[in-house]
């Protein structure tokens, strides 16, 4: 057996060659014009022009649940601070965020030489030992 022998059991079918004159036609079942009729046409899903029209959202879609507390060194507090009882209430008239809502967190950054007492605020741990090697408290 050689390649020029083998010969497949049915018989080769032509391959149906349409729009180039002959018994169909030139529009040769396609109809008149359009994407249909064109050559190599291929209908779009619906589904792609339907995720064109949605808007585009960029970014996180997400807020945090609790914003993040508002940092205030304790040399911010030396240096700005005249009253010795620090609270909420006294760094909200002092300038220190806008918002009600806002939290506040004391940082051990810098050094501190006066006794201070801080109320109902959250305070780091290195801040927390300077603020009572001072001589001062929290509440």
């Amino acid at each position: 057996m050689q390649l020029h022998t083998l010969a497949p059991h049915h018989k080769t079918k032509p391959k149906k060659r349409i729009g180039r004159g002959g018994k169909r036609g030139t529009y040769s079942g396609r109809g008149m014009k359009g994407q249909k009729a064109r050559s190599g046409h291929r209908i779009r899903p619906a589904i792609r022009d339907f995720l064109g029209r949605l808007p585009k959202l960029r970014g996180q879609t997400f807020k945090a649940q609790n914003q993040k507390p508002i940092a205030i060194n304790l040399d911010f507090l030396a240096r700005n601070m005249k009253t010795n009882v620090i609270s909420r209430k006294t760094l909200l008239a002092a300038g220190f965020g806008r918002d009600p809502q806002n939290t506040f967190k004391i940082l051990g950054n810098g050094a501190i030489d006066r006794a201070i007492t801080v109320k109902g605020l959250s305070v780091s741990r290195s801040a927390r030992e300077k603020i009572v090697a001072a001589g001062g408290k929290i509440e």
